[in-house]
């Protein structure tokens, strides 16, 4: 599938890093760097624009090595980039290490991975089905 963007960022295309790989990396587009304190929150950008087909999302979830390494991670994860949203693709990010962070220009934030979606339409009923684990919640298997 192919999907139109638009790059006004001074890094090259999001690409995947291995043939493996399901996710792009995204780059911070900065003019300087971004101090996050612990616990702070900001909004990066990317300077990416997209046009994806009508159902089909982006997905914008953390990179592990940022949360392991440094403690950020993405807020609202994964994020939900619409089809029909053309804005600039930008990234919440938050500090959850007990020290103070940066992020630098180019540095890579986030990935982001491409689905399709499945609408569905809700039908209201009085009733739903039983089944085995029924209303059984958080935690009701049991540890293991």
């Amino acid at each position: 599938m192919k999907i139109n963007i638009i790059n006004k960022s001074s890094h090259p295309l999001p690409a995947y890093a291995t043939d493996g790989a399901s996710g792009m990396d995204l780059r911070a587009e900065l003019e300087a760097p971004m101090v996050l304190d612990s616990m702070q929150r900001v909004l990066v950008p990317t300077g990416i624009y997209l046009e994806m087909p009508e159902g089909h999302e982006a997905q914008i979830r953390p990179r592990s090595g940022l949360a392991i390494k440094q403690g950020i991670t993405c807020l609202n994860t994964p994020g939900t980039i619409d089809a029909d949203y053309r804005g600039e693709i930008k990234v919440i990010l938050i500090n959850l290490s007990t020290e103070r962070q940066s992020i630098e220009h180019g540095d890579r934030i986030a990935q982001m991975v491409f689905q399709e979606i499945k609408k569905v339409e809700l039908v209201e009923v009085s009733e739903i089905g039983e089944t085995k684990r029924n209303a059984g919640g958080f935690g009701h298997t049991g540890k293991q």
